[in-house]
Parts: C-alpha cells; structure tokens; sequence
C-alpha cells in the first residue's frame, strides 16, 4: 500500500514538473530553465526546512500555534544567531519562499525582491562554518535575464510563474513525506534533461542502475563507512546513492566530492541541502581534481565512487612536479596527456582507506593500450591493487553508445588475483537505451561477491597471467564468450544434400515422363 502511494506521489510529482517545464521552457533553454527551477525548488526547500525545524521547537515547548512564518522581522532576528550554529544559515519570516510567493503577483519588483533574498539568505552564512555550503549557491538564478523576458514586466510574469509551479509542487509535509519528495524533484528533473541533451550541461548523467551497482560494489559487508568521496562528482548523485541505501546517519562523516564546473558545483551544493544533508556533513570543493585536489586533509576515504570524464586532456608530464606528487608517482610515469583516464584511478586509489573499496566507471580504451598506460595497469596488478573488472553493455549511458567497464579497487585483497566479469549480456533493451534490470543487477553483484569462475560470465585469474598476456586487462580476454552460433555437422549435412539429389532425380524424371505424356497426347 505505502509503496503504491508513493508511486502515485512521484508519478504525481514527475507530472507536475513535465507541465512546468512545458509551460517555462518557451522562453529559456533547457539547460537555464533547469536552474530557475532547481534554484526556486532549493529556496522552498530551506524555508520550509528551517520554518519546521523553529516551529517544531516551539510546538514540542507546548506552543502550539506558533507558525515561524507569520513572525515579524524583529522578533525572528533574536534566534539568527543559533539558527546560523545549528543549520548553517538564516531565513527572516518576510523572506521566506511562502512570504514572498503570496505578494509576487503585486510586486512590480518582484526580480530585486529575490535578488535581495537571495543574498540575505548568502550573508547569512558570511563568517561561518558554514560559509562555503552557501557562498553562490544562488548565482546561477539570474532574476534579471534576459532570458527570461526582454522588459522586467515580463521578467517578473515569468518569474510569478515560476514560484506559483515550484509552490504548487506537491512535496508533502515533511513529518510524513512518504518519498525524498525534493531529491526526487531534483533527479528527475536532471534526467530529463539528461535524456533530452544526452549530456546535461556539460555533465554525464550516471544512469540510476549503474549509480546503484557501483554503490553496493564497495558496500559489500558493509552496513556503515566513514566518509564517501567522488573525485569528479558532477551534481552529487552517486554521493547520495549511498545515503539512499545506507541511510544518511551510516555515513559517518559525511560526503565528499569535487567538481571542475561551477553550475554543476552549484547544482551538487543544492542537491546535498534538497536530500536533506546538513551543511557540517558534506564537503564539496570546486576545481580541478588532477592537478589541485581539495581534500587532502579529509583522506583517506573507505567509499569512493565515480565516473569521471571520458579521455580528458591534463597537464600530464607538461608539469615537472606532477611525477613527484604522491598520488602519481608511485606508478613511476603519468596517465598520457591526451588521455587523463588513469590519473583519476591513481588518484583515487591514493586517497582509498586500507579497508576500503573504489568503483570507477572507466572506457575499455585504458584495458589495453600500451606506452604510460600499460606501465600505469602493471603498477596495478603488481601491487594487487585490482579487485576485479567487469565489463559493462553498451548504450548504457546518455550520449555514448560505447560499451562501458567498471573497475574495482581495493587495498588489502586476500589473494593475488584479479576477477573479470563479463556483463555485457546483462540488459534489457528499452526504447534506444539498454538497461541493467535488478535480476541483472543480482547476477553481476552475486558474481562479484562469490569470486567462482562461471562459464562464460566470470573468471578468477592469478595476476601471474595477466602479466603472460602482457596487463591486458580487457574482459574478453579472460572470459571466453559463449559461442552461440549453430553447431554444424558436417557428415550429416552430406547425407543430406545427397537425399536432396537423388530426391531432384526422381522429380526430374517425373516431370520428364509427364511432359512425353502431354507430347504424345498432342
């Protein structure tokens, strides 16, 4: 009953936001209008959040008609003070999202109303533990786009418009929100768009199954960790898959990640906040993981996760301090110029606790090109650092077609081998797109668990052959795939052409004795 309600509140939800879109998306482009959206969805979302988390502490006290919401200024600014401490920031009554959205429609300056607000809400968090959680998180919601209409009447009707669909959203209360009603928003609204533009803004989406399976891969045994971390973490959603099946309160100390691009930085910001993480539990920086990485005070990390940009181009061996820097120079050279792919495994492995697990999404091209990669693949194997390999089918994700592999990194392996999977049978196909289903999901994570060579699927190999067969570190390989082409038996098969000429004899000479018959009939 709970599971079918919940279905209808997100069929519910998903609606809502089609419509909105549909009707927003006339003026602003996909990806803008995104933002609008996430930018008012996470402005709800805190005035909400901070108006329950005040209200419930008055009405627990006995004062139960006490709404936050109808306080004046002056009063609410007594608390400002304890509210920054406990949730990072502040919300005067008159500019919480309800407040304003009730006087938007007469508000002829609706747009620096919310500039206004916007920067308050920042301010708020100036000088604060909490500064960094909150500093531009409302910078790519510019109220005074042209894009959202040439005159600022039009700017503001659009505006209004905005407000009115992110406030009808049903989002629940949230005593007995039966769904992350706001992530959910969020996740949807990023696959839309995801699917739409096959990347999103410059992101690749990580499509939900493959977010799953890379999660319970370095969550085997496990039902708490100590931090999770994504070395290229986009919008944040493989971070949270791990708040979603540990629950937030089994990961200890929080969630980590790092993103190259300032909107995605800020939509990763935003979508830690809308899935309810409190600021002092999440840390995401801003930058270029490769050459300025941000958590070196936060490592070693027991979860990493990631699916970092396809054959990016890094400054490679152009920077002379880079052979020293600890996360690479063990291998003894760097991932190619062209090509930074290894670097992000170097560097994750780097920052991987000794009883910890990384699952990186990576492209076949790095299983088996020789020069840097192959030395970098030999560091790898040599150490023992590859727990296993498993071969992933294509048209998995927006955008590529390519046949994907994930690859499993651990530090304290039990035996000197290596595990390859072959999953790239493992899929439905849907519309144009493949799709993992939770039985192939099982089949590949039960593989993985037991470690069994399996005919065709799964195969053990000391690392001993893998240094024979020269750190290829391809799937097939390893795995022979099963041959399902037709077995022909070649001796019976003569038998039975000869079947077909003799039997071609006789019908000639019928045929030969029914057309003399016709002839002598004449």
């Amino acid at each position: 009953m709970e599971n079918n309600r919940k279905e209808q509140e997100r069929a519910e939800l998903h609606r809502t936001i089609w419509n909105m879109a549909n009707d927003l998306r006339g003026s602003v482009d996909g990806w803008d209008f995104k933002q609008y959206v996430l930018g008012m969805l996470f402005y709800r979302y805190i005035s909400e959040n901070i108006t329950a988390y005040i209200n419930a502490g008055e009405w627990e006290a006995g004062n139960t008609e006490f709404d936050y919401a109808k306080l004046s200024d002056e009063e609410a600014e007594q608390a400002r003070e304890d509210l920054v401490k406990t949730k990072g920031f502040f919300i005067l009554p008159s500019e919480l999202f309800e407040n304003v959205r009730a006087r938007a429609k007469d508000d002829e300056n609706l747009n620096e109303t919310l500039e206004q607000v916007f920067s308050n809400i920042e301010a708020s968090a100036q000088g604060t533990e909490s500064e960094d959680n909150f500093k531009g998180l409302f910078d790519d919601i510019d109220v005074n786009s042209n894009k959202l209409g040439n005159t600022v009447v039009k700017r503001n009707e659009k505006l209004v418009k905005l407000m009115n669909s992110v406030g009808e959203m049903k989002l629940g209360d949230y005593k007995d929100n039966t769904i992350d009603a706001f992530g959910d928003a969020y996740e949807f609204l990023m696959g839309m768009y995801a699917s739409n533009a096959g990347k999103s803004g410059g992101e690749y989406y990580t499509p939900q199954e493959v977010s799953e399976l890379l999660t319970h891969l370095t969550l085997v045994g496990k039902t708490e960790v100590n931090k999770v971390y994504d070395p290229a973490c986009g919008s944040g959603s493989l971070l949270l898959k791990f708040a979603k099946i540990l629950g937030k309160e089994n990961v200890r100390q929080g969630f980590f990640g790092q993103e190259i691009n300032i909107t995605t930085y800020n939509l990763c910001r935003i979508n830690m906040f809308l899935h309810d993480i409190d600021y002092d539990k999440f840390d995401i920086a801003l930058g270029d993981t490769l050459t300025d990485p941000q958590h070196w005070d936060d490592e070693p990390f027991e979860a990493i996760v990631s699916n970092p940009p396809y054959s990016i181009k890094w400054k490679g061996d152009n920077d002379p301090i880079l052979i020293n820097d600890p996360r690479f120079s063990p291998a003894g050279v760097l991932a190619p110029k062209s090509k930074a792919d290894l670097a992000f495994i170097m560097h994750s492995l780097s920052w991987l606790a000794t009883n910890g697990t990384a699952a990186i999404v990576c492209f076949p091209g790095v299983m088996y090109r020789g020069g840097a990669e192959k030395k970098i693949r030999q560091y790898l194997i040599d150490n023992n650092y590859i727990d296993c390999i498993i071969q992933l089918p294509d048209n998995l994700f927006y955008g590529t077609s390519i046949a994907t592999c994930i690859m499993v990194l651990k530090k304290s392996k039990s035996e000197n081998s290596t595990l390859f999977i072959d999953a790239s049978k493992e899929f439905v196909k849907v519309t144009n797109n493949n799709k993992l289903t939770q039985e192939n999901f099982e089949t590949i994570l039960n593989a993985f668990k037991d470690r069994k060579d399996i005919e065709h699927f799964a195969r053990l190999v000391p690392n001993s052959e893998i240094a024979e067969q020269d750190y290829n570190l391809s799937v097939s390989t390893y795995v022979e795939q099963e041959d399902t082409r037709e077995k022909i038996d070649i001796v019976a098969l003569n038998a039975e052409i000869e079947k077909i000429v003799a039997r071609e004899q006789i019908l000639r000479e019928e045929i030969d004795k029914i057309i003399a018959e016709i002839e002598v009939g004449e």
